[in-house]
């Protein structure tokens, strides 16, 4: 997998951003569907906003193909330098099943009030990720 050089894009309705080997920040914005998708990336952090709203951040930064979201569902592909934070803004109060690369892992309960999930994972090769509601 490679990095996203112009920081974000979309392809079959899919989203994919981050460029974790930049040193300088790179900003980018893109419009799909109506809705306005902002990227902030770098080799310390990598955020995704939809509407103004955190959709994901990786500490450090990572490089994220292939992302989709609805309301029972998030995934997609990832790559990074090593051990990787995740917070994804999903629904509060809710539990999720994590998989990687098609391996469950286990429960993940997001926030009471902010509904954000955080767990962490290696990236130092490409892992296939999903959350699902349980």
């Amino acid at each position: 997998m490679s990095v996203i050089i112009e920081g974000i894009k979309e392809a079959n309705g899919f989203i994919s951003f981050g460029n974790y080997e930049a040193s300088e920040k790179i900003k980018a914005k893109l419009e799909v569907f109506g809705d306005e998708y902002a990227v902030k990336t770098h080799n310390e952090i990598t955020r995704l906003e939809k509407n103004g709203m955190l959709m994901i951040e990786t500490v450090p930064g990572a490089a994220v193909l292939d992302f989709e979201m609805n309301e029972d569902k998030v995934s997609f592909s990832a790559e990074g330098n090593g051990d990787t934070q995740i917070t994804i803004g999903l629904m509060p109060e809710t539990v999720y099943w994590l998989k990687i690369d098609g391996e469950q892992i286990g429960e993940v309960a997001t926030h009471k009030s902010s509904g954000k999930a955080i767990f962490s994972v290696d990236l130092s090769a490409v892992k296939n990720i999903v959350l699902e509601k349980c």
